[in-house]
């Protein structure tokens, strides 16, 4: 604990020289969908992208001082006979049978297409929230390429009303199972070591990131319509993958909590972002609206 504190409190000095008035932890210098928030419930196989550490941790930041800013949830979902709630089912279908609406995977040939129209969902969807800025052409076409060396086309997903996009479900195999054998190098032999691997040992995890659904669409059964579709590919004799993740579920986002219960997902893994404020008398509040 002393170790730790003296630790904090050079964080601390620093900041305030710079006019901060409080502190966030753990969080990386980039964006928050990794790296982000203490692990403090599920300490099982940790998933790429999401921090893993030891339960004392928690004890650290909280004897300092540190509240509980809000919590990050990872759900878990077994992928053998996956079926939907039966008013899930119902609204999925009607949408389902709309000529109007369609639901396809990529085509990893396709990239910049796909790319531009999983922008358009991503701003209308999640730009309105504070600290989330809109994604631009370079950056979506960024992402799409920087994954398409591990992407399986079967799990990212795109629904369209009438050719506009409105809809994004995007999962990729889960790494940490390939790249736990690999003891930390990525030299000539552990590349070619993964690449074996890929090959003989696949994946059986899914590592769901992105899910969401334009404003404008939502209530009316669009997200049960694009799971539907995911579903319908599951059944298929070569889909390997028994479990799904689906990590960065924030508790300030009831919304798409709901979304996820109704297909059956539970909290498996509980990370959380703690907040210092320099400030003891100043009022906390819990996250709400991020």
């Amino acid at each position: 604990q002393q170790a730790a504190n003296l630790l904090f409190d050079t964080a601390k000095t620093w900041l305030s020289t710079k006019g901060f008035e409080a502190m966030d932890g753990p969080v990386n210098f980039g964006d928050r969908n990794e790296w982000w928030g203490l692990l403090t419930e599920g300490f099982f196989e940790p998933n790429y992208g999401m921090h893993f550490n030891f339960k004392y941790y928690q004890e650290l930041f909280e004897n300092y001082g540190f509240k509980l800013f809000f919590k990050q949830y990872t759900y878990y979902k077994s992928m053998k006979n996956v079926s939907l709630p039966e008013e899930v089912e119902r609204k999925a279908s009607m949408v389902s049978k709309d000529q109007n609406y369609s639901f396809i995977h990529i085509d990893r040939k396709n990239l910049r297409k796909y790319a531009e129209d999983f922008r358009y969902v991503f701003n209308k969807a999640w730009a309105k929230f504070k600290g989330v800025g809109e994604m631009s052409e370079s950056q979506a076409y960024s992402l799409l390429k920087k994954i398409k060396p591990i992407m399986d086309e079967r799990l990212i997903w795109l629904g369209y009303y009438n050719e506009e996009p409105i809809a994004i479900f995007i999962m990729l195999p889960e790494m940490n199972q390939l790249f736990k054998h690999l003891n930390g190098k990525f030299n000539w032999w552990a590349k070619f070591k993964l690449l074996l691997l890929k090959s003989f040992k696949p994946q059986t995890k899914v590592l769901g990131l992105i899910f969401g659904v334009i404003p404008k669409f939502q209530g009316k059964g669009v997200d049960g319509a694009i799971i539907k579709a995911f579903t319908e590919m599951n059944k298929q004799p070569s889909f390997k993958y028994e479990h799904l993740e689906m990590n960065w579920i924030g508790d300030f986002n009831p919304k798409m909590m709901r979304v996820v219960e109704k297909i059956g997902a539970e909290i498996k893994k509980v990370h959380v972002t703690y907040r210092y404020i320099f400030d003891r008398e100043k009022e906390f509040r819990r996250a709400s609206d991020i």
